[in-house]
């Protein structure tokens, strides 16, 4: 299951998807905390923060980030996330 953009999601909702997954489930977190776009959620306070802080140390889990350098996107894309 790969849920896109959850740093727009509260951290009740990713609780939700991921207590919910079935034996075999792999469930895929993408988002940018930078890139919220709920008025209601902060870089603290998004799902995607809230599932990478609490299932850390989890053996079920593994993390990747990238920082700005690594953008895969446009150099449009880059200059923008570096100026704003």
């Amino acid at each position: 299951m790969i849920i896109d953009e959850a740093q727009n999601m509260t951290p009740k909702q990713v609780t939700g998807i991921i207590t919910r997954a079935g034996k075999g489930t792999k469930v895929i977190l993408l988002g940018d905390p930078k890139q919220i776009d709920n008025p209601y959620l902060d870089e603290q306070t998004n799902g995607l923060s809230y599932a990478s802080e609490h299932m850390k140390k989890s053996p079920f889990c593994y993390q990747i980030t990238f920082n700005a350098e690594e953008c895969e996107r446009s150099e449009l894309a880059m200059d923008a996330i570096q100026r704003m």
